[in-house]
């Protein structure tokens, strides 16, 4: 089942005494995330898949795969068993978790700058947020561009992704948006048929 999301998600549950989730807060476990992820990449790519996003929400480790060919119900289940031994040998959560591992499906949310270029041409729903007044707003357009400044240092330096610029053309105004990366609070790709 390919872009499906959560739908054809695969699930394993780890349980934990009570008595060793007294001590564990979800921040913690959004931090040992972190800590954690890169080894979690590496057995996506092993897999043949890429490690889209992962966060942990509500007792739920959420894992997105994404590959060119789409995300198959086989690619979660595999995924899903050999992170779940990783995370048993890590001890990752002293507290009950369930794990989820699933594709973006068609209407992917961005998280990344390299999500913005990836996307380039793509329609989004993209909602913003003004730094002086804290006002959101949600436009829906076509991601034009993405604009990072030169580096600060010396070319070739590295700058942070949240200096940089995503230029949306708004839809039907065709309306130029040039939005900074840090004002984006969320993006999602729209099903375009």
């Amino acid at each position: 089942m390919m872009g499906e999301g959560t739908t054809g998600a695969s699930r394993a549950k780890t349980a934990r005494t009570a008595e060793q989730a007294a001590g564990r807060t979800a921040g913690k476990t959004s931090g040992r995330l972190a800590e954690l992820q890169p080894e979690i990449e590496r057995i996506a790519e092993a897999s043949g898949c890429e490690l889209w996003h992962a966060e942990v929400k509500g007792g739920v480790l959420r894992l997105v795969l994404d590959k060119p060919e789409g995300v198959t119900l086989s690619d979660c289940e595999y995924v899903s068993k050999l992170v779940s031994a990783y995370l048993d040998v890590v001890d990752f959560g002293k507290s009950r978790y369930v794990l989820e591992v699933s594709s973006p499906g068609l209407d992917r949310q961005l998280h990344r700058l390299r999500d913005y270029e990836r996307f380039l041409g793509s329609k989004a729903r993209v909602t913003l947020e003004d730094p002086g007044t804290g006002a959101r707003r949600t436009v829906t357009g076509r991601l034009a561009a993405v604009e990072r400044p030169p580096g600060e240092a010396g070319e070739g330096e590295a700058v942070p992704d949240a200096a940089a610029r995503v230029v949306v053309v708004e839809e039907p105004k065709g309306e130029r948006l040039e939005v900074a990366f840090r004002d984006i609070k969320q993006a999602r790709l729209e099903i375009e048929l």
